[in-house]
């Protein structure tokens, strides 16, 4: 017997109340687990680029040259934000093609679209704001790496939100035979 079978068989009123929201639930699981691969990627390319970057080499005068323009911010800063940034041009990528591939396989027909990948990266922006923000502000009360943990613990809410609610919602039949 299957878990929802059994659920079904000895909490009725708790079934009814989650196997609407099964395959949601799903998707969220199958998104995170994509994203436990993307993590691994975008700390990578994240620690990488950070410890390059904070290097004295004097390629870095344009990262020097905009913090005292800005006079908004630090260069240590502009470095969190620029490496953030390069990791997460990275990670995009790979994260389209393995969530439409798996996780929104019914929505994409596990085609690759350029206009899905468009959207994909316009809502992923909104989650990279989310993450730069997340890790600039953590950062000033904790070190970098644990800070750049609750930078995707926030920009997996916003991303997850984008994905099923934007980029992957259903399509009418129509529509979907057009592309």
């Amino acid at each position: 017997m299957l878990p929802i079978d059994r659920l079904r068989a000895n909490f009725p009123r708790a079934s009814a109340l989650v196997e609407p929201h099964f395959d949601v639930l799903r998707k969220a699981v199958s998104f995170a687990l994509i994203g436990v691969i993307n993590v691994a990627v975008d700390t990578s390319v994240f620690l990488l680029t950070y410890s390059y970057l904070r290097s004295p080499a004097a390629d870095l005068r344009p990262l020097d040259a905009l913090a005292q323009w800005c006079a908004c911010t630090s260069r240590d800063t502009i470095v969190l934000i620029a490496a953030n940034i390069m990791a997460w041009v990275v990670a995009v990528s790979g994260s389209y093609v393995m969530n439409s591939f798996i996780t929104f396989a019914a929505e994409s027909g596990r085609r690759l679209r350029w206009l899905d990948y468009g959207t994909f990266v316009a809502s992923g922006i909104l989650g990279v704001i989310a993450n730069t923000t997340a890790l600039v502000v953590a950062a000033q009360f904790m070190p970098v790496l644990p800070a750049k943990g609750c930078a995707i613990l926030t920009a997996f809410a916003v991303n997850f939100s984008m994905s099923h609610f934007v980029v992957f919602r259903p399509r009418s039949k129509v529509a979907a035979r057009t592309r």
